[in-house]
């Protein structure tokens, strides 16, 4: 996926989870953060950080914040685009061959699932959770307890037991991963969720991205360590 009109900045500050504070051309401007996580260990005073200018002329913010650099490593912080950047992955053949219908934002009993597909006789969900937490070259999820993820990976398991395939896709908004892993440290729970999904039969896959400051694009699969 492509974005337009990026410029960079320097992050001052976040008063709260949807806006933060950014120096663009030599004036501080306040700019909306396309992601509510936590994201402590990437938005640092002084961080290079990019940012979209918005394209609607009723936005309450010029500019989105993209992504930001962590040392040598570009994060794409953008929680819209990994369901975009699935779509277009899936889109041209690479998640199932054959693939005849893709299909956001599924409703399925009381659920509502990021992706339902069929390839010939197959058909099946997919739910999509964007990394942007990665430690010393190992990408973990989640950044903070997510009781909504718990729940996606119990529907999940519930497809499978009515005979759909059902994958839990991790799209890491970063390159370079040595491999993913749930992060048990911040939320044991959810890590005990993923095992027992992967049991009953759900697919878990990690998908490593490249990073510009401009584009998001899925690459190849990282080793998944449950």
């Amino acid at each position: 996926m492509q974005y337009q009109a990026v410029k960079e900045g320097r992050f001052l500050s976040r008063p709260n989870r949807f806006i933060a504070h950014v120096l663009v051309d030599g004036a501080e401007e306040v700019v909306h953060v396309k992601n509510t996580g936590r994201c402590r260990e990437l938005l640092l005073p002084g961080a290079a950080v990019y940012l979209e200018e918005g394209r609607s002329p009723h936005r309450k913010t010029r500019y989105d914040l993209i992504a930001v650099q962590k040392g040598p490593l570009l994060v794409n912080m953008d929680s819209q685009a990994t369901n975009r950047v699935f779509g277009e992955w899936a889109g041209a053949g690479q998640f199932r061959p054959g693939l005849t219908l893709l299909r956001p934002e599924k409703v399925w009993g009381n659920s509502r699932f990021d992706f339902y597909w069929e390839a010939g006789d197959r058909k099946g969900f997919a739910e999509v959770k964007g990394v942007t937490l990665e430690e010393n070259g190992h990408a973990r999820f989640p950044d903070a307890p997510t009781l909504r993820g718990i729940k996606h990976l119990e529907e999940l398991v519930r497809c499978r037991a009515e005979g759909y395939e059902a994958t839990v896709c991790f799209v890491l908004q970063m390159s370079g991963m040595v491999d993913f892993a749930p992060n048990d440290a911040t939320h044991p729970a959810f890590g005990e969720a993923l095992r027992r999904a992967a049991a009953a039969g759900v697919e878990v896959l990690a998908m490593e991205c490249a990073v510009t400051p401009d584009s998001l694009t899925i690459t190849k699969p990282v080793p998944v360590r449950l």
